[in-house]
Parts: structure tokens; C-alpha cells; sequence
């Protein structure tokens, strides 16, 4: 197992980072996962080398803090750092922070926290913590030691990203990145901004969810062409952790099999030892993917709002999403929260407001159309 110094903090991390939202094979969903066998592949890990645990309070239903913790006996705890998350959601006021921490460390079975998540921050809803006093209640809890991290992980866009990083004095950052995303959310700026100030970045998706575990044949095509033979999952990883900026990679896992293979993958890669033939490879990759897209549409959401309440940018988002990845999209979460709001395709009349709105003028309307027949 390859080993980084996390940034600032001088903590010394596993490149490879065990994610526990996952053990059932899916993020969330019902909370009757196989505790003994979650347990297992934790400790899995953590024998092979593995010194960091990711966990959220909402995980599995709120069980994988509980799972997590079952595991840490025996001397686990000891041989490993937890970061998990407060649900923003969940708390209103400095006492509500305060009631969630300790039943976090209750189900988690330790004294302290290593790292303390605020789970899944925008500018806004730093904005409203930091007038509950989120701030000071990270400080109390330092000094109290409960938590020894203060930290926030992040999906929005890299304005906000920058905003919330620059207007505290974070201690770890955690982003959702890889090589699809380098202009998405945070993106390689933001890793970079994070770098600069010497705050460590835990990545989180690297894999999309596991989208870039198994490539399209035109990506395919490209890795096996290439002189040295890799899976799509470690030219993932091995392009992740190129990157002197990350610290940690996370990696869901639910068999053991993945487990092994992670520990032989993090067990090679560096920081900059990918050279340029390597880094072209990945690029050719990435626009192989892009070169699937179904419609140029940016999400600017300037067609919005639709008079008939049409999720014009979501819809095109999961299209296009099903089309670069090859993924079922009766499996897609995004889609299924369309259709339980009722804003799908088929309450569009073609009226052309969003026609007559968008920059790039695309062909919304026939588009909608023929995404909403490809997607249900």
C-alpha cells in the first residue's frame, strides 16, 4: 500500500480509502445489508493496509456508522482514521450539531472523530451554519477532543467551492473527482486551489459510481491498444493519484475480490509517475467518452423554468449520462426522481419558450422527444 502525507496536516494516509456507503452495492436503499460480511471486507482492507475509513451518518440508511463501528473492535480503531459527515439536513441550531456528534460517536464506538465532515456544502448552507455557529462548534469540539479535523465535502460548482474554502480555515477538503469530471464541480481548479493551500483533498467517485469500471468499446479500443495492459478501473485510479494534490482516493467495495484487487492497484501507483504517452492515453479516453454525448446542452438552465415544469437539463443530463457510460437507465436515480415529479418529456406541448431561450439553440423540442423514448 502506496502512503501520502495529507497536506498541512502531516497525517500519514493509504492512498486507498475504504468507502462505506456501499457494502449492499448500493449507496442507500434499505438497511438489511450482511453485517458479518461488511465487517469482514472492512477489516480486509484495514489488514492490507488500509489506515482510512469513510463513513455518513445517512449512509445505508443510517446503519453504516453502526457497521463501522462494530468492526473498529479489537484493536481496529487504533490501526485506522474515520471521517464521517453531520447531515446538514438534520440540524437547526447549535444543539442539534452538538446531539447528532455524540450519537455519531456512539454508533461509531470511538471517543474522537478524525475527520468531521460538514456532508455535501453549498455557499448557502455554509452561509446559514456559519450564523448557527458552526464555526465555533468546530472549535469546542477540537478542544474537547471529539473531532480532530474540521472539514466539508462537496458537489456544487467551483464558484461556491472556492468561496466556502477560502472563507475558513478547513483542515481537509473532500470533492468528487476523475478524469470525466476535471471541468465539473470542483473540478481540476479547485483541486489545485486546495493544493495551493496546502489542505489535503479526498476524492471521492472516482469511478463515477462505477460507470468507469467497465468502457464503452470505442474506449475499450484505446486501452487495449495500448502497449502496457491495465483495466479500466486502475487507469482510473493511477490517473487519480498522479495528482500530487489528492490524498486519498475512496473506494466503495462489496466483495472481497475488490477489496484485493484495490490493495494491488494502491499498491503502485505515485504521485507524477504517469508519463506523457500515459497522460495522452487518458486524454484520447476522456474525449473518446465525450465523443458519445447526445446533446451539447451545458445545463445552463436558461430554458428554465418550463411552463410545463419539464426537467429540460435533467433529462439531457441522464441521456447523455446513459449514453457515455452504457448504463441502464431504469437504474438511474436521476431519472427516477424525474418521473416521481412528474417532469418528465411527456408533459412537454412544444411550446418553444426554451427554444427561443437557449444559447447554443439547440433542437430542445425534437431532442426531448427522442431522449424520453431512448430513456423509458
Amino acid at each position: 500500500m502506496k502512503y501520502r502525507t495529507m497536506g498541512k496536516l502531516g497525517v500519514r494516509a493509504s492512498a486507498f480509502g475504504l468507502g462505506c456507503m456501499r457494502f449492499n452495492g448500493e449507496a442507500s436503499g434499505d438497511s438489511t445489508i450482511d453485517e458479518e460480511k461488511a465487517i469482514a471486507l472492512i477489516r480486509q482492507a484495514i489488514d492490507g493496509g488500509v489506515t482510512y475509513l469513510d463513513t455518513a451518518y445517512v449512509y445505508l440508511n443510517k446503519t453504516s456508522e453502526i457497521v463501522v463501528g462494530k468492526a473498529l473492535q479489537d484493536g481496529y480503531r487504533d490501526k485506522v482514521t474515520i471521517a464521517t459527515k453531520m447531515p446538514l439536513g438534520h440540524v437547526s441550531d447549535r444543539a442539534s450539531m452538538e446531539a447528532l456528534l455524540e450519537e455519531e460517536l456512539t454508533k461509531l464506538q470511538t471517543d474522537h472523530i478524525d475527520f468531521y465532515l460538514m456532508h455535501g456544502m453549498d455557499k448557502g448552507e455554509w452561509e446559514k451554519f456559519k450564523a448557527i455557529g458552526a464555526p465555533e462548534f468546530f472549535t469546542d469540539m477540537k478542544r474537547e477532543g471529539k473531532i480532530r479535523f474540521k472539514c466539508f465535502s462537496f458537489h456544487g460548482p467551483y464558484e461556491d467551492f472556492e468561496y466556502i474554502l477560502n472563507d475558513y480555515d478547513w483542515d481537509m477538503v473532500q470533492i468528487q473527482f476523475n478524469f470525466m469530471d476535471i471541468e465539473n464541480q470542483a473540478g481540476l481548479k479547485g483541486l489545485r486551489l486546495a493544493g495551493e493551500k496546502g489542505i489535503p483533498v479526498v476524492i471521492m467517485e472516482g469511478l463515477l459510481g462505477g460507470r468507469l469500471s467497465k468502457a464503452p468499446d470505442s474506449v475499450q479500443a484505446l486501452y487495449d491498444a495500448f502497449p502496457v495492459k491495465r483495466s479500466a478501473v486502475e487507469w482510473a485510479f493511477r490517473w487519480l493519484c498522479n495528482h500530487p494534490e489528492v490524498a486519498v482516493v475512496l473506494s466503495g467495495c462489496n466483495e472481497p475480490e475488490q477489496i484485493a484487487e484495490n490493495l494491488r492497484i494502491f499498491d503502485t501507483v505515485e504521485a507524477g509517475a504517469m508519463d506523457d504517452a500515459e497522460l495522452k492515453l487518458m486524454e484520447d479516453v476522456r474525449k473518446a467518452y465525450l465523443d458519445r454525448t447526445k446533446i451539447g446542452c451545458t445545463g445552463c438552465k436558461y430554458c428554465m423554468p418550463c411552463p410545463k415544469d419539464v426537467n429540460i437539463p435533467g433529462i439531457f443530463s441522464v441521456w447523455n449520462n446513459v449514453s457515455l457510460y452504457c448504463t441502464d437507465p431504469a437504474n438511474d436515480w436521476g431519472l427516477k426522481r424525474i418521473k416521481e415529479n412528474s417532469n418528465g418529456a411527456d408533459k412537454c406541448v412544444g411550446c418553444g419558450a426554451c427554444e427561443a431561450a437557449c444559447p447554443q439553440h439547440l433542437p430542445i423540442i425534437g431532442q426531448l422527444k427522442n431522449a424520453w423514448k431512448e430513456l423509458c
